[in-house]
């Protein structure tokens, strides 16, 4: 399934979830936000949300300074 994820495009597996992708792309979960067609996914939601081929998912990683 095609998917664009932060602007570009991705082929991945079908039947993923959000959690499903986070961990094929090595991210660790407790420390982004996702958004999938410009709706914000709930962190309690990650293992059940299914992407959809087409679907727009954008990834934001927390960052701390100081």
């Amino acid at each position: 399934m095609k998917l664009t994820i932060n602007g570009n495009g991705t082929e991945v597996k079908d039947g993923l979830t959000v959690k499903g992708l986070l961990e094929c792309l090595e991210i660790e979960p407790a420390r982004v936000a996702v958004e999938v067609n410009l709706r914000i996914i709930r962190k309690d939601d990650f293992h059940t949300h299914e992407l959809k081929d087409g679907d727009s998912v954008e990834i934001v990683n927390f960052v701390g300074g100081g």
